[in-house]
């Protein structure tokens, strides 16, 4: 009898952010429906979380438990640089137990926002290294990537994503972002976002509803220095634009894409203080999908915020933090629609919102032709990816 083929998981899940573990889900559902007898492990950030919730195989990320937060003294620096040390044997050791290993989406080669190199990019960097080292296959799928300025970062990523075996990006200035830091893209192609594969919920829509999907936004790597007065003006103005909706009567649904993101939900309801404002009650990005579809149109920050509104077809305007949401909103039609998150002009906020809304229906139509297209190359990365790594002989 064939043992079955055993497949690893790995990533920042279960560790607060919604779109990081939806991708995950895209690409569970699709192993648990075209590879069942398969034998599922995951190494993650958040292993109590993941194991309870998808009931899965799991492994810490880190052996240090402190590791994504912020030295507070001699111990916690001795505690992490050990931790590296331990990490190189836990990561081979986990690796070495698989066949594949599947890095499922996520913005694994991206520096958008800050971001230490010994922190998420070093594990990275071991997983592609122990591949090569025990001889298993590490996929890295429709995965982000920019061109990070800092050098150590650059080399780190760019050497973490040169030794994988399988690249697919979810985007193309993600794949020349690479091209750019020297990986050679050749065989690498371009696909959607995995979040585009979930499922689209049905709710009754509430008549002139907005959501509105709200960031702890505090800047880019390079904007450390003015992280607190690029939060406290982001939300400034996202609390005034929610506060015009509501002097019109809209009823409004604040949305998260990381549990860090409650923080602003709760200063923009302690501050309009009114009942047509709410907060979606969302652990998951299913969660989102659900209670977004139950609004009319959508304004958003977060990239899977975004791309939730997109993927139920609603009318989006997207008030971004990286090139990747423009590119998003372009590739499904939306390219108009886009404000910076670092700067709003809350004037035109205003007038594009208006726009959005006059023309609904064009949009919606749009949205439907296009996200359908979305979901059809994702079926066909989804058979590539079992074509090369996952034979019928093993499924």
């Amino acid at each position: 009898m064939t043992p079955p083929v055993r497949i690893g998981l790995f990533g920042l899940l279960g560790s607060g952010n919604l779109g990081n573990d939806g991708s995950f889900e895209a690409v569970l559902g699709y192993l648990r429906a075209e590879h069942p007898a398969a034998a599922l492990s995951v190494m993650c950030g958040g292993p109590e979380i993941v194991a309870s919730r998808y009931g899965l195989e799991t492994t810490a990320l880190n052996w240090y438990q402190g590791e994504y937060r912020t030295a507070s003294g001699p111990l916690s620096i001795v505690m992490k640089g050990f931790g590296k040390l331990v990490d190189v044997v836990r990561t081979a050791t986990w690796v070495r137990r698989q066949d594949v290993v599947i890095v499922p989406g996520m913005g694994v080669l991206e520096s958008t926002l800050p971001l230490r190199p010994w922190g998420f990019p070093y594990a990275l960097l071991l997983l592609s290294a122990s591949g090569r080292l025990v001889g298993t296959k590490v996929a890295l799928v429709s995965v982000g990537a920019n061109v990070s300025t800092h050098r150590i970062t650059r080399s780190i990523i760019g050497r973490a994503a040169w030794l994988a075996a399988f690249r697919s990006y979810r985007d193309e200035p993600s794949r020349d972002a690479m091209r750019a830091m020297g990986v050679d893209v050749t065989d690498d192609r371009v696909y959607p976002d995995l979040a585009f594969a979930l499922s689209a919920p049905s709710e009754p829509v509430l008549p002139r509803s907005v959501g509105v999907g709200v960031m702890a936004y505090h800047g880019g790597n390079d904007d450390r220095a003015r992280a607190g007065e690029i939060y406290e003006s982001y939300v400034d103005k996202m609390t005034r634009f929610v506060a015009g909706l509501v002097a019109d009567g809209r009823p409004v649904r604040l949305f998260i894409g990381d549990r860090a993101d409650r923080q602003v939900v709760d200063e923009i309801m302690t501050e309009l203080d009114s009942p047509l404002v709410t907060a979606a009650d969302t652990s998951t990005l299913d969660d989102v999908l659900r209670a977004m579809s139950a609004v009319e149109t959508v304004v958003a920050t977060r990239y899977h915020n975004v791309l939730c509104a997109l993927k139920l077809a609603k009318p989006t305007l997207s008030v971004g933090y990286a090139r990747k949401n423009d590119v998003l909103m372009a590739a499904l039609g939306l390219g108009e629609f886009c404000q910076r998150a670092k700067e709003i002009d809350l004037d035109k906020l205003v007038r594009q919102f208006a726009e959005l809304e006059s023309r609904a229906g064009e949009l919606t139509e749009t949205l439907v032709k296009r996200g359908a297209e979305q979901v059809r190359l994702l079926d066909e990365q989804f058979s590539e990816l079992s074509a090369a790594f996952l034979p019928m002989g093993v499924r």
